[in-house]
């Protein structure tokens, strides 16, 4: 019997120990929920107090909701006294270029080897949006932001001169350095102690296309270029925004251009359906629309939205 019972486990010891082994279970299980559930709802409170799906319901509600973020349309408060259009050139060339023109003595003995007599690239640069749009505006003054090599600058100084607007000046704002991993594609495009050439290649096409009249770099960053746009009282009546896509960028571009627009113009921009979706231009786009009260018409991959 002995041999017989020796491999049996006693009932009433087995029973207080698997209600043991269970209490101490259940105390593990209550501890981690208790624990991942306090990580998670403090990782998911902004630091307004606000849940972000709270603030993405609120982003993209009706204009009356922005209330909650002060500083959501606060890019600049007043833009100065506009400058005539016929200033407009030498405005830029005074405070940019201390009054001498970027074409002049162009190009400067270092720059020369390194350029192509014509290298202009671009997406979506001919497309019909830009003569249907200078037809309807009659443009004296377009503000391109985002130019790289001036595919459609250039195309819209050609465009200017068929359809008889003397004298429009368009302004190309653009900090001339391409963005990171770009000469992966563009190898031709030289680099010197750092420094790629795009701005001396973006002057060369426009000299080589003829365009020197009508075109003219304003070459800083797309924030502080609109901001002393908006200080000097430059104001565009069309004014095409394709620089950075992502959503911030584009979302802060959008506002700062439209400070600029002036009554009756048209702000528009590229790449309204990519795969960044609501992640990026288009977000920024509809969002800005929803906002100010205004309408989102699409012309293939550009958006165009038209000042009251």
């Amino acid at each position: 019997m002995k041999e017989e019972n020796s491999g049996r486990k006693n009932p009433v010891s087995y029973f207080s120990a698997s209600k043991n082994y269970t209490r101490v279970s259940v105390c593990i299980v209550l501890l981690s929920a208790g624990y991942a559930l306090g990580f998670f709802s403090a990782s998911t409170i902004n630091r307004a107090g606000e849940s972000p799906a709270t603030v993405e319901k609120l982003s993209d509600a009706a204009p009356a909701n922005t209330e909650h973020f002060p500083d959501l349309l606060r890019f600049r408060s007043r833009c100065g006294e506009p400058v005539p259009s016929k200033l407009v050139r030498r405005t830029i060339l005074d405070r940019v270029f201390n009054g001498t023109s970027p074409y002049e003595n162009f190009p400067p003995a270092h720059a020369a080897p390194l350029l192509r007599r014509k290298r202009i690239k671009g997406w979506g640069s001919t497309g019909a949006v830009f003569e249907t749009l200078m037809r309807r505006v009659r443009p004296r003054t377009i503000i391109e932001v985002g130019t790289f090599l001036g595919a459609s600058a250039i195309h819209m100084a050609s465009l200017a001169r068929s359809l008889g607007l003397r004298g429009t000046q368009i302004l190309c704002v653009d900090d001339f350095r391409g963005w990171p991993g770009f000469r992966d594609k563009f190898r031709d495009i030289k680099m010197v102690n750092g420094d790629v050439v795009l701005l001396h290649q973006f002057i060369q096409n426009a000299a080589a296309m003829n365009a020197t009249e009508a075109v003219l770099p304003v070459p800083f960053a797309s924030s502080a270029a609109l901001g002393k746009l908006c200080e000097w009282g430059i104001y565009g009546d069309l004014i095409e925004v394709d620089a950075g896509h992502d959503f911030h960028s584009a979302w802060s571009d959008i506002n700062m251009a439209y400070a600029i627009l002036r009554p009756g113009g048209v702000i528009f921009g590229h790449d309204y359906f990519t795969a960044a979706d609501d992640r990026g231009v288009r977000r920024a786009v509809n969002l800005f629309a929803r906002v100010k009260g205004l309408r989102v018409q699409l012309d293939g991959q550009h958006w165009v939205i038209d000042s009251p």
